[in-house]
């Protein structure tokens, strides 16, 4: 457990929150929305569960939840520079944890170095590969924050997936390569993969390819040009078809598929990867179902940066939600911006918004004082709770 309290009787509070992003990592949000509650109702048992969708800060989660070990290592960036990046075990050495974001994505370049046209995701494959030497039996890949637009093509050759082009020569990095792809040989593929469940945790459901698909709808914040998007969303359909053509899996129409880059389409059709949602994932990992199945929870305050039509999709506070919907627990969402229907809302679980914003504020002037801002609503939200009831 991250962190708790156990100084009153009464039902468990449970405070998990994502990030919020540029702000405040998932457990200082945690910490905050926790000082707030125990501020109004001191006495209450808190406990805190920081979460992740699969991008950055996912491998930390997990391996506080769980008494596990971090370990760094030397890989190959997106655009082939060194860099240094991490993989995460959990405390029982069962499951690795990697994320995308720490070797091949965007904040490990500056913002005007992005380029999906060359960006590689080699060094989250060289990443998995010391994962797999741990003796792990299951290895959960958070896929979010890519800068790449590959398919996941560079992680397949750093796992030993011969990706050829029609004169038989390996595939240059990058997802301009792409549209060269002719043939795959799986001859040289690890063997550490025999007998390890890969699991990618996607928190978008966008399909590989197309007008909802990797390219056009993530590829200009990774720095794509809108004239490269018609070239990266048709190398992407090339990919698919030589998949279909080589091993005769269909990953066009696959939920996920188009996460990070296509990362999702990539590891699913050719190393029989399982996709599933990485909040829901990360959930499991850290213990939160067990907990409020229990029906000892009383609460549970969740949130991140913003609420939106997107967060049905994948998102921490709602993966949350329709847990916790299923165990007839109410939900409290915070967050800096609320843009998502409160009908709709509700319909996924959650009992009520508010947001952190105690009045006009700048993006940046909110975003310095979001420890501040957090546990001050919650303290105001859980004062309510004190108030007596009027019928």
């Amino acid at each position: 457990m991250a962190g708790e309290q156990r100084n009153g009787s009464g039902k468990i509070i449970v405070v998990a929150p994502n990030a919020f992003k540029g702000s405040l990592s998932a457990p200082e949000a945690a910490a905050a929305i926790a000082r707030g509650v125990e501020g109004a109702l001191p006495g209450g048992e808190i406990k805190q569960f920081p979460l992740a969708d699969g991008g950055d800060g996912t491998t930390e989660c997990i391996v506080r939840a769980t008494g596990g070990r971090l370990f760094r290592q030397i890989v190959t960036g997106p655009l082939g520079d060194p860099i240094e990046g991490f993989w995460g075990l959990t405390g029982d050495g069962l499951t690795a944890v990697v994320e995308v974001a720490a070797a091949s994505g965007m904040t490990r370049l500056p913002r005007q170095s992005l380029d999906p046209l060359r960006a590689t995701s080699y060094g989250t494959g060289e990443l998995i590969g010391a994962a797999l030497e741990s003796g792990c039996r299951r290895l959960f890949l958070g896929l979010g924050g890519s800068a790449t637009v590959d398919a996941g093509a560079g992680i397949l050759q750093a796992l030993g997936v011969a990706l050829l082009d029609g004169g038989g020569r390996e595939l240059r990095r990058g997802g301009a390569a792409l549209g060269e792809l002719s043939g795959i040989s799986l001859q040289g593929i690890s063997p550490r993969l025999r007998g390890v469940e890969l699991v990618l945790g996607f928190d978008v459901e966008n399909p590989l390819f197309g007008p909802a698909g990797a390219a056009y709808i993530y590829g200009p914040q990774k720095g794509a040009l809108a004239e490269q998007l018609p070239l990266l969303d048709g190398n992407l359909r090339r990919f698919a078809a030589v998949v279909e053509q080589e091993l005769g899996v269909q990953v066009a129409a696959l939920p996920g598929g188009g996460a990070a880059g296509g990362i999702g389409a990539g590891l699913a059709s050719v190393l029989g990867a399982t996709l599933v949602s990485g909040a829901e994932e990360v959930m499991k990992i850290v213990g939160l179902p067990a907990l409020l199945e229990t029906g000892r929870v009383g609460l549970v305050i969740t949130g991140e940066g913003e609420i939106n039509a997107q967060s049905l999709y994948g998102k921490v506070p709602v993966g949350v939600s329709r847990l916790a919907k299923r165990c007839k627990v109410p939900v409290l969402v915070l967050a800096g911006a609320l843009r998502l229907d409160l009908a709709a809302a509700q319909e996924a679980g959650i009992t009520t918004m508010l947001s952190i914003a105690d009045g006009p504020l700048s993006l940046e002037q909110s975003m310095a004082r979001t420890a501040e801002l957090l546990e001050s609503t919650a303290r105001r939200a859980m004062e309510l709770l004190r108030l007596p009831f009027v019928p």
